[in-house]
């Protein structure tokens, strides 16, 4: 259960302490696009989400985007929020996380993977040794296999929980 655990679990993408993961090493955020930064299978970036997006470059924060998604919509919201992406990423495989580290010069212990999927972004974060947090989806619309996924999921998180690995989020 380990690999599955994410080192923390919030609400919104918009609820993660910025100041707490600079004292904890932190400089570098590979972000999930839907369901994370934007609802699936949309463009439109929510303002409060473009607003800690501009906080965490003002902070000094690197990141990047590493999504399953089409390139061209990847692009095109990652040009919008103005930085680097992983399109096509295949997520929980190394290889994007690797991209996303290169692409912002950051090594792996002071990177962190947020997203709102345990079997591709924590599952894949930490495969590579990377510090991991949850967030819910911003949406119940999702592609196909996602939805299927989610039921295993869901049974996962209320095992982390009932454990004590992460407090009760939802």
């Amino acid at each position: 259960m380990h690999v599955l655990c994410p080192d923390e679990a919030h609400g919104r993408l918009v609820d993660i302490d910025l100041e707490r993961l600079v004292q904890k090493g932190i400089r570098a955020l590979i972000l999930d696009l839907d369901n994370t930064l934007v609802k699936w299978h949309e463009a439109e970036i929510p303002p409060e989400v473009d607003q800690w997006v501009d906080e965490a470059k003002a902070k000094g924060f690197k990141l990047c985007i590493a999504s399953n998604g089409f390139p061209e919509r990847v692009r095109t919201i990652a040009d919008r929020l103005g930085i680097p992406y992983v399109s096509g990423a295949l997520k929980p495989r190394r290889t994007p996380f690797r991209k996303a580290l290169m692409r912002m010069d950051a090594d792996s212990h002071e990177t962190a993977v947020v997203g709102d999927q345990i079997f591709t972004d924590v599952l894949g974060g930490k495969r590579l040794g990377l510090y991991t947090i949850l967030t819910r989806p911003l949406s119940r619309k999702e592609f196909p296999t996602t939805r299927i996924l989610r039921g295993l999921e869901s049974w996962v998180l209320r095992r982390l929980i009932q454990e004590g690995y992460i407090a009760d989020w939802r």
